[in-house]
């Protein structure tokens, strides 16, 4: 398969890449450089693991749920629908906007409102609860969007986040979907094994079929 049948739905992780206010933003410790003489290059990566693309873990917004090395990596790999919204900013999206049962198992929303990586905008559009649900009953393992958070920013009980732990639907946030068509795709977004963490940052790609 050529390289042109891949979309990289991923931001790059460079020192600009915005993360959540009082989170801890991507930086670069060089240790050794082989352009200063030493014998290899050796690098540190300080960072929050909610990082661009990333996949939540349960114990993120649930005190006894899974942490991301416990995941089931088959949530990540397989059968997508990528779904093209209207949507306004700030706006709870329903489940209106699935237009009927979605095609596959996974589900990618693309938004448009969080169009800048590297600025955050406090204003992108959430998923309601009752959207969650609706997936559920569709059978939705996965939901992934292209905004920080599947709530709203300024939300503190996490409404969302609660209904997809009450129904064990992964979670995947910050894709970046702008360029990529509306259709069925295979996904790759395999979380890295972090033993206890809760997240993990993800090269998110799309493969057509």
């Amino acid at each position: 398969m050529s390289v042109a049948e891949l979309y990289d739905i991923s931001p790059a992780i460079r020192s600009s890449l915005a993360v959540w206010p009082g989170d801890t933003p991507p930086a670069r410790e060089v240790l050794l450089d082989m352009r200063n003489g030493d014998n290899l290059t050796l690098s540190t990566l300080h960072s929050t693991v909610h990082l661009g693309s990333h996949a939540d873990a349960p114990s993120h917004y649930g005190a006894e749920g899974e942490t991301i090395d416990a995941r089931s990596l088959g949530r990540y790999l397989g059968r997508c629908q990528l779904i093209r919204v209207a949507a306004e900013r700030g706006a709870a999206l329903g489940p209106d906007v699935l237009g009927g049962r979605p095609a596959a198992t996974r589900v990618l929303l693309a938004t448009g409102t969080y169009p800048d990586p590297d600025d955050f905008n406090t204003d992108f559009a959430a998923l309601s609860p009752e959207l969650i649900d609706r997936l559920h009953e569709c059978d939705v393992r996965l939901v992934g969007v292209d905004t920080p958070s599947v709530d709203r920013f300024d939300s503190k009980d996490l409404p969302t986040h609660r209904r997809c732990l009450q129904h064990d639907v992964a979670i995947l946030e910050g894709l970046v979907l702008e360029a990529v068509p509306e259709g069925i795709y295979e996904l790759i977004a395999l979380p890295l094994k972090l033993v206890g963490f809760d997240a993990s940052p993800v090269r998110a790609v799309l493969r057509a079929v």
